[in-house]
């Protein structure tokens, strides 16, 4: 299953309210980059006194199912997966689900580090950027992830940082003894000081794209972002990983000692921040219904975007439980269905939102394309805003 589907969506119907704005680059460095300019009235479904009993049942529903989804994979990872030890265990020893090393523990480390740089370079910047290359400025804009809170530019610094915390062996930018940076820079400084750059360089790069990323789509920060993913890609892939690979066997011990840091020091705080935050953000949601305030429905809003940094932060390690058991399309699908989004909105049918072993292909992604973080932001902000109380 693959969560990031590309699918272009019907302008008839239901649309996000407020303009395409991007800004156009050219390559002559003489020239000035033309200024932004509206180019596409988008057309919503808005929250208002006629559909805010089904607006907040379809809230609350899509809440809980996400703090679900994150105890679920936090119980994978602590508890017990597939009927026996937790996943943590099995990787800390380098053995079962498949891993027959401490080394093949590494690997898949680093490949989901390459794998994370690579999506963010070619697919969450790429993606918009070559429809807006191509003058397809309104498919463009619907290939912008998180783009309805105006948080996609935190959302793909996060994911560097999932790539930072995963080398460091920390969640706080620290470099933990037993890390692949320590281990890296007593052997080979230069390649330790050349991994860092590149994923300080990657992280600086986007952050350096103008706010919002949805009205910058085709400026050359948004272009030097890509690059600077392509290289840290490479360096994951084409240096940090051989150099592992050519590690002798003596090293297995302190190679054990990585992945066991590796494990408790980032993947589990991670998912335990993940399951907390999101039990706030289900509390929250059930508050604003309860509730209905502007004021609630920005410590809604709040409580999307501290759920959303554990998750986007987890993103280099997307293996083993949050794959297998398709908890990463549940709480993750991009691009929106909005048609079916609105659909479920007016039918109440809560049993859309889920589906279940032995499920065909198109059952499962017509429930996960309608539930996860971005069907709830969609429901709760409006053009980088909380949505309003309309009466």
């Amino acid at each position: 299953m693959i969560k990031k589907r590309f699918i272009t969506i019907a302008l008839g119907g239901v649309m996000l309210a407020g303009a395409l704005v991007v800004s156009s680059c050219s390559d002559d460095k003489n020239e000035p980059e033309q200024k932004p300019q509206e180019i596409v009235d988008s057309k919503n479904i808005d929250y208002n006194g006629s559909n805010a009993d089904a607006w907040h049942n379809y809230s609350v529903k899509v809440a809980e199912l996400l703090a679900r989804d994150a105890s679920d994979l936090h119980s994978a990872w602590t508890e017990s997966y597939e009927g026996g030890a937790s996943y943590a265990s099995a990787f800390r020893a380098g053995s079962g689900f498949g891993y027959t090393s401490h080394l093949n523990c590494i690997e898949e480390i680093i490949d989901g580090c390459a794998d994370i740089a690579n999506e963010v370079g070619e697919a969450k910047i790429g993606d918009p950027y070559d429809l807006y290359q191509a003058n397809k400025l309104e498919e463009a804009l619907y290939a912008v992830e998180s783009w309805y809170s105006w948080h996609s530019r935190e959302d793909y610094t996060n994911n560097i940082y999932s790539i930072r915390n995963s080398y460091f062996g920390s969640l706080d930018g620290s470099v933990n003894a037993n890390s692949m940076a320590t281990l890296v820079s007593g052997i080979d400084p230069a390649l330790d000081q050349a991994t860092r750059e590149a994923i300080e360089n990657a992280a600086k790069a986007i952050q350096a794209i103008p706010q919002p990323f949805r009205n910058n789509i085709n400026s050359s920060e948004a272009r030097k972002a890509m690059d600077a993913c392509a290289e840290l890609e490479q360096q994951l892939s084409r240096k940090l990983k051989p150099f592992f690979a050519a590690l002798p066997a003596s090293y297995d011990p302190q190679l054990e000692k990585i992945v066991a840091n590796y494990v408790d020091a980032v993947v589990l705080p991670t998912y335990s921040q993940l399951k907390e935050r999101a039990n706030t953000l289900a509390t929250a949601v059930k508050n604003l219904s309860n509730n209905r305030t502007d004021a609630a429905f920005e410590t809604a809003c709040q409580a999307w975007l501290s759920a959303r940094e554990p998750w986007e932060r987890s993103e280099a390690f997307l293996f083993g439980p949050v794959d297998a058991l398709g908890l990463d399309p549940n709480m993750d699908s991009w691009p929106l269905d909005q048609d079916a989004i609105v659909n479920h909105l007016k039918s109440g049918n809560f049993s859309d939102l889920e589906w279940g072993d032995g499920d065909d292909d198109d059952k499962v992604e017509a429930a996960q394309n309608i539930r996860g973080f971005h069907t709830l932001e969609f429901l709760l902000f409006k053009d980088g805003k909380p949505r309003r109380i309309v009466l």
